[in-house]
């Protein structure tokens, strides 16, 4: 006989059995509907891939039409023109050319010697002046210049004559470093009244600039007047006017010369002292200056002249004009002429110069 609790037993599997099944069936549907999920999100990121492409090749189109386009108005290979053009540079290359035809036609002109058949024409040289004299002067120097204007100096009328003649002087200065103060104002009242002045607008006047005073009166002389000449006296220097003017006489026609009274010294290496010298270690362990003319008067001839007044900007200057100018003549082939003459100190009586 089947007991209560059998009976129970039995009924509860009964009614276990269906609850499994749709347990079953509802895992079952679950799990069918992940592919489904899975195949739209693919055919969405296929989509979107397949857009990008078609949008990148669109551009790609685009710009390759364009490309084509702007391609026919180009040239293929640019001229030299054109690249200069393009990198602004078209007035550097007008400049260049410019400066290659003054140089060609400052050696058409004789300032390289080695050249005599194409300095000048005749024509030229029958204008072309004797010298070129200029007396180095400063602002604290005016009873001075009176005292040349009164003795070896032209003036007035006398002055325009000499010139006329083929020879010109003038007291070389240069401007204050406060420009236009009365030390420039009294400069050019008197220059108003004599004309007997060469301003260096460029050039500052100091005890310490001499050397660059040098550059300064070449190139302004040689651009103000052409002459075989260039001399350079100091406002110390009394000088035999008709005596220096035999001497040039005498050297015309010849080129490269460099004249005056030549000698060497000491190099001074402690500061302080008079005459020192910085770039003395330049000069060796001897110490000592080469050969150069005096700074008391010394002469250059034209083509020297006009070098100094092309490669101004790069002529080394030491601390004084004479040892400076002495240097520039190292570098090129000058024909040195050591006349006593010009020694203004010497007891020779035929000098042409003297100390004032």
């Amino acid at each position: 006989m089947e007991t209560l609790a059998s009976a129970m037993r039995r009924e509860n599997r009964r009614f276990k059995a269906p609850s499994s099944s749709s347990a079953s069936i509802g895992a079952g549907v679950a799990s069918g509907r992940v592919p489904l999920v899975m195949a739209f999100l693919s055919c969405l990121a296929w989509l979107y891939v397949a857009g990008r492409l078609w949008q990148d090749a669109q551009t790609r189109a685009i710009l390759s039409g364009l490309l084509e386009k702007n391609s026919g108005n180009l040239p293929k290979v640019l001229s030299v023109e054109d690249k200069l053009r393009n990198l602004g540079c078209k007035e550097i290359g007008r400049k260049i050319v410019e400066a290659e035809m003054d140089l060609t036609k400052a050696k058409s002109e004789g300032y390289l010697w080695g050249n005599r058949t194409a300095a000048v024409d005749s024509e030229k040289k029958k204008q072309q002046l004797l010298a070129v004299i200029g007396v180095y002067t400063g602002f604290g120097s005016r009873l001075r210049r009176n005292v040349f204007r009164g003795s070896w100096m032209p003036r007035g009328d006398a002055l325009k004559k000499l010139e006329e003649k083929g020879v010109v002087i003038r007291f070389v200065i240069g401007r204050s470093a406060n420009r236009g103060d009365s030390l420039d104002r009294n400069i050019d009242d008197e220059n108003r009244r004599t004309k007997d002045f060469l301003i260096l607008e460029s050039h500052e006047e100091a005890a310490e600039e001499l050397p660059s005073k040098a550059k300064f009166f070449f190139s302004a002389a040689v651009e103000a007047w052409d002459a075989e000449f260039y001399v350079k006296v100091e406002d110390n220097i009394n000088i035999d006017l008709a005596g220096l003017i035999e001497m040039l006489e005498g050297r015309r026609g010849n080129q490269g010369l460099y004249m005056g009274c030549m000698k060497s010294g000491v190099v001074v290496t402690e500061e302080g002292q008079q005459w020192y010298e910085p770039e003395w270690w330049k000069f060796g362990d001897s110490k000592t200056y080469f050969r150069h003319a005096s700074g008391s008067l010394f002469i250059l001839s034209n083509n020297l002249a006009r070098y100094i007044n092309i490669n101004s900007a790069s002529l080394q200057s030491y601390a004084h004009d004479d040892i400076s100018v002495g240097s520039w003549m190292m570098g090129v082939n000058a024909t040195y002429v050591d006349d006593d003459r010009l020694c203004c100190g010497s007891s020779r009586q035929e000098k042409v110069c003297s100390n004032a």
